[in-house]
């Protein structure tokens, strides 16, 4: 490797290797030499005589975020996926997963060994959260500061490369979680380099990305060279692009476009698919609007409107932003129409918010699930919707998941209605800024209603403290636990889901305007505050899914074009026919799909 830094105003740069140091020449802002260092070389850039820092755009850091780079030579990899043609995201079935928790030991090379039971689940894609280096051992990925580097305690950039390798071996797509809008608050040495923030704009973690003032050009590149090579030297399939509402640009062409243009060429090249899929809070169909007509072209967005919706309805939880939600009637929205709020009034938000979806828009192009590592991790307790639901209304909540319009999501441990929770949790060696995110979290839950929802005064558990990450640690043994035969019913019932989706052409279909919802029989004039008690039948083209979430039976009418029969059932149901469709006699909580 050739050693090669932007610093655009530095007066002179010094490579640093061991106790040598040497002195780089500059062109255009760029330093360099001709000096090759070959793999396994450890490095560092001393800028106008400072202390070395790490390569902004450096492949491994071994010795952590603080430390000097590594040469990693990503192309020694033999890698066995010849003829790979990748997945594309839309309309499959992603499963997201935090590797230092997936498995008790916490790497990439065990998360292999248990890749088997999610194609045995029927997964398409695994999107693993983010892997670059943060400060620590222990924490979501969120604070990285390394976005061409994999996390030294997972494995390095090898093991995301042998990951990689054995999940394309047995047909599962693999999404890499990346963090461009912002820099964690240790290790982040990108500003004695260059322009690579700006004050112009601010964003939740301070100064934004410097994406349209001076300099903006080389850090674009190097925001888009980092996306690259996740797809050229990992070979990963698919980008989930986190909180892309925070990557300010006004410049003629945003980012996010410039990223999808370049993507595809790479993708043209390489023969295979590519996604880069955005979570965006704005509720605007400019994420996957084509560049051509002057959006960004992303292959699809994360909609936690059909998250919120579900989830309100299914709990009865009203606080914070659930308070536009719980109703059927919003679930229809959400289901016909993608977002709840397109236009109009959000109240959590104060101000009329988002645009409508144009119609004729595949439901594919939206991700959806009941349950994210934000939706989990980010409640006062991490508490699941396991640690409140009955297997009952935990069967409804997948099904309208995964038999929507959209492309589904499951958050690891979800298929067997796991009851570790999965908590906030940090590793932050630094003292101040340890307490500094203590005392940030319990702050952030002052006024989010959740005293209400736990029943009193509560104690926001302290990130930096041991048990947060242990307690957060997926136990499979619940599955095997004779005492709740529940984990493993639950399990079998997201399977037969999945493969109903697969074989049943309308249940796989994106198609929003053959998606209908109608409902009836819930007890009128209760607290805002409980769940939904009627029952509700989802159209999918031909097919039928009939929800009850009453505690009784109930005898419920569902219009069919023609015969249909029981495809799948979490309890045993009687479909009668009749004029125009049919009477299902549905067990307390419970599902009934018709095909």
């Amino acid at each position: 490797m050739r050693a090669r830094v932007w610093a655009p105003s530095a007066e002179r740069v010094d490579l640093v290797v061991g106790s040598s140091r040497t002195s780089l020449s500059a062109e255009d802002g760029w330093w360099s030499d001709d000096r090759d260092l070959p793999h396994g070389t450890d490095y560092a850039f001393s800028v106008d005589g400072s202390d070395p820092r790490p390569d902004p755009r450096s492949a491994w850091q071994p010795s952590g975020v603080h430390g000097p780079s590594r040469v990693f030579d990503a192309s020694a990899f033999r890698w066995s996926d010849d003829g790979w043609a990748g997945v594309d995201a839309r309309g499959h079935v992603t499963y997201e997963l935090h590797v230092g928790t997936f498995t008790a030991e916490g790497t990439l090379t065990s998360a292999v060994d248990h890749l088997d039971e999610l194609v045995s689940l029927g997964v398409d894609l695994v999107e693993l959260l983010p892997v670059a280096p943060f400060s620590g051992v222990h924490g979501w990925g969120y604070d990285g500061v390394g976005t061409f580097a994999v996390h030294e305690p997972y494995g390095g950039p090898a093991a995301l490369q042998t990951f990689v390798d054995a999940a394309h071996a047995r047909g599962l797509g693999v999404c890499l979680d990346v963090v461009h809008n912002h820099m964690g608050p240790s290790g982040n040495y990108l500003g004695q380099f260059g322009p690579y923030f700006t004050d112009a704009h601010q964003t939740p973690w301070g100064s934004a990305i410097n994406l349209d003032g001076p300099g903006s050009d080389e850090v674009r590149r190097w925001v888009c060279d980092s996306a690259l090579r996740w797809f050229r030297d990992f070979h990963v399939d698919a980008l989930r692009l986190d909180a892309v509402h925070a990557l300010i640009d006004f410049s003629d062409r945003h980012l996010l476009a410039q990223l999808s243009d370049e993507v595809a060429a790479l993708s043209a090249d390489l023969g295979r698919a590519l996604s880069l899929i955005a979570e965006s809070d704005l509720n605007d169909p400019v994420s996957v609007t084509p560049t051509a007509e002057g959006g960004w072209g992303m292959t699809a967005q994360w909609d936690d409107d059909v998250h919120h919706a579900i989830h309100a309805l299914v709990t009865g939880e009203r606080h914070g932003y659930y308070g536009d939600f719980g109703s059927p009637e919003v679930l229809h929205k959400v289901m016909t129409s993608v977002f709840l709020h397109d236009g109009g009034l959000s109240t959590f938000r104060g101000r009329d918010w988002g645009r409508p979806v144009p119609p004729g828009t595949n439901g594919h192009r939206f991700v959806v699930a009941a349950s994210t590592h934000d939706q989990v991790g980010n409640r006062a307790l991490g508490d699941r919707p396991s640690a409140r639901l009955d297997p009952g209304r935990l069967a409804v909540e997948a099904a309208l998941v995964l038999l929507s319009p959209f492309s589904p999501m499951l958050f690891m441990g979800e298929e067997w209605g796991a009851r570790t929770p999965w908590q906030f949790f940090t590793d932050h060696p630094e003292p101040d800024l340890g307490a500094a995110v203590r005392d940030g979290r319990r702050r952030e839950f002052g006024g989010h209603g959740w005293d209400v929802l736990y029943g009193g005064d509560i104690e926001v558990p302290d990130p930096q403290a041991p048990s947060p990450f242990r307690d957060s640690i997926l136990t499979r043994d619940e599955l095997d636990d004779p005492a709740h035969p529940e984990h493993r019913r639950l399990l079998d019932w997201y399977r037969t889901l999945i493969s109903v989706r697969r074989t049943v052409p309308d249940l796989a279909s994106g198609d929003l305007a053959a998606t209908d919802l109608v409902w009836g029989g819930a007890t009128e004039g209760g607290p805002e505050d409980v769940p939904w008690d009627g029952w509700m039948v989802l159209h999918r083209g031909s097919a039928r899914v009939v929800i009850n979430l009453s505690g009784e039976e109930v005898a419920i009418p569902v219009h069919t074009d023609g015969p249909v029969d029981v495809v799948a059932a979490w309890d045993p149901a009687t479909v009668e026919p009749t004029p125009g469709g049919a009477l299902v006699l549905a067990c307390p909580r419970s599902v009934v799909v018709l095909a």
